[in-house]
């Protein structure tokens, strides 16, 4: 009886080791960039990146890109050519070390800003990955869309009286967190930024929202009846499509 385990023992040994041996470290460098402007990094906490078996949906590898945005003169300046990075050794990424036996068809996403719960979006893409064939430089690079906008005020179910007037402020960057600034490479005078007011799942006005004199800042005013309100707040580029949008409460008295 001990014979027969030593020898089972010694079978799913030489299978470990046969199997480690054919299993080849393969690098891919996966990085997430904003639709229009710069890489998606840890200032504005990083994209979520899986990579998956595309056939078995076995995650291979997972974690966050972190480092910085790029070189703004590169990205955003410089004509782009064929072959040249985009990105440099602080520019954010995430290194995946996938082992495999064989070629392997993955799926890759990236879901970002992970910190920007209601302007987070998945992009996602599928290549072979082949033993020891690493994919470097820029690597793999999916875009994100959109503008990450936040509602500052007014503040979620606060309650005003009659007559008031309320000021809708919201903050919007890029998905990477790059700023927008009036005459800026992310020029506010190019960007619709709204407000909807709706009472009772119907639209009662838009408001339009004007560059409040601070980076990323957009206002308006309202001065409503009675009544339960929900304010959604968009922003929209029509040269590139990006959007973006957020939602609040409040109660008037």
């Amino acid at each position: 009886m001990k014979s027969f385990i030593l020898k089972f023992i010694l079978l799913l040994f030489s299978l470990f080791f046969i199997s480690s041996i054919h299993a080849q470290e393969t690098k891919i460098m996966i990085r997430a960039k904003a639709k229009d402007a710069k890489f998606i990094g840890s200032s504005i906490g990083g994209a979520e990146i899986v990579v998956k078996n595309a056939e078995t949906q076995e995650i291979l590898a997972k974690g966050l890109t972190t480092g910085s945005t790029g070189n703004t003169e590169i990205i955003m300046e410089k004509p782009h050519q064929r072959k040249p990075n985009l990105s440099d050794e602080e520019t954010a990424g995430f290194l995946a070390k996938i082992n495999l036996e064989k070629p392997t068809f993955l799926t890759i996403e990236a879901k970002a800003p992970i910190n920007a719960k209601q302007a987070k979006v998945m992009s996602s893409t599928q290549l072979w990955a082949i033993p020891e064939k690493d994919i470097l430089g820029d690597g793999v690079v999916l875009e994100i869309p959109g503008f990450v906008v936040d509602i500052l005020s007014p503040q979620r179910h606060n309650i005003y009286e009659k007559n008031t007037e309320i000021e809708i402020k919201s903050n919007i960057v890029m998905m990477c967190g790059c700023p927008i600034t009036p005459d800026g490479i992310w020029n506010a005078d190019d960007y619709e930024v709204k407000a909807i007011l709706s009472k009772e799942n119907k639209t009662i006005k838009e408001i339009e929202m004007k560059y409040d004199g601070k980076p990323n800042t957009f206002s308006g005013k309202i001065n409503e009846n009675p009544g339960l309100y929900e304010i959604t707040v968009f922003a929209y580029d029509a040269n590139t499509g990006n959007t973006g949008v957020d939602k609040t409460n409040i109660i008037i008295n």
